[in-house]
């Protein structure tokens, strides 16, 4: 309470024959605008319960944890798909939001950030190439290698029945460091023959096909069969090894019988468009 000159602390408390039991609840009256007082009890109702020692909260609001298991052979995916399907059907009001945690959450977490770590990670590798060969179009003969990579990993899941989920996410951006090395043998040997051989582009990819084609198959196969044993894996904690395993595999056969054509026709095609390219530059200056 505050006065002119002074303010008193004042603390409400109640005697214990007040809130000892319920039914003095009984006893409280309220006062109409008409100055008429009604019972509480005439107009609403009470009684004992036990309560929650505490109410939950998520972002400083009220919430409610609700837990849900995968059945054999559904995807983490397709249970979210599930789950925010019917919280569609129910007509919820605005008021009432949901969000998921826990694995659902970093699920969709490692999903939303996932394109932009692998557009991150072949930037990043285009410029490395770019810098050690001093070339804008070498590097792209040498990530034309990824899709089939990439492909090889899907297929291999799909044919396995194995879901897609983290592992076999960090499987398909491990296969971005290996299968590359594929076409940076032949690119490299290539180059070093048009340079200190003086052959042509045609002469010089083909050489490099005949001589690296035993490193590039032993190499090819000790990443292979490295990734065999967790692909065949069983036991506590396989299911998480199992799709890495299988992306890697998958990927490495698929991109070595492709990469092994489509990496000297590539070479060839852009290698055409630079000299285009030099010989358009050399009649547009003067003589």
């Amino acid at each position: 309470m505050y006065r002119a000159i002074n303010q008193y602390r004042v603390i409400l408390a109640l005697e214990d024959r007040w809130w000892d039991s319920p039914e003095v609840l009984r006893g409280i009256y309220l006062q109409t605008p008409r100055g008429v007082s009604v019972p509480l009890s005439s107009f609403a109702r009470f009684s004992q319960s036990t309560t929650p020692v505490s109410i939950p909260h998520q972002g400083q609001f009220p919430s409610s944890t609700i837990s849900f298991n995968l059945q054999e052979g559904v995807s983490l995916d397709d249970a979210i798909l599930l789950v925010n399907r019917a919280v569609a059907d129910l007509g919820a009001p605005a008021t009432l939001t949901g969000k998921f945690a826990g694995t659902a959450q970093a699920f969709q977490a490692s999903l939303s950030s996932q394109p932009t770590l692998i557009l991150m990670a072949l930037f990043a590798v285009y410029i490395v190439l770019g810098v050690l060969y001093e070339s804008l179009i070498h590097p792209i003969t040498i990530l034309s290698t990824l899709p089939s990579a990439g492909l090889g990993a899907l297929i291999a899941l799909v044919l396995t029945n194995t879901e897609l989920n983290m592992m076999a996410m960090i499987g398909i951006i491990l296969l971005i460091g290996i299968v590359k090395k594929n076409a940076i043998m032949m690119i490299d040997f290539a180059l070093a023959a048009e340079k200190n051989e003086g052959l042509d582009s045609r002469d010089a990819i083909y050489q490099a096909c005949l001589l690296r084609f035993r490193p590039i198959m032993m190499t090819t196969f000790a990443a292979l069969l490295g990734g065999v044993p967790l692909a065949m894996a069983s036991g506590t904690g396989s299911e998480l090894r199992q799709p890495l395993g299988v992306a890697i595999v998958g990927g490495l056969v698929v991109s070595q019988m492709l990469t092994l054509f489509t990496t000297p026709v590539i070479y060839l095609a852009l290698d055409r468009l630079r000299f285009r390219r030099i010989q358009h530059a050399a009649i547009g200056q003067p003589g």
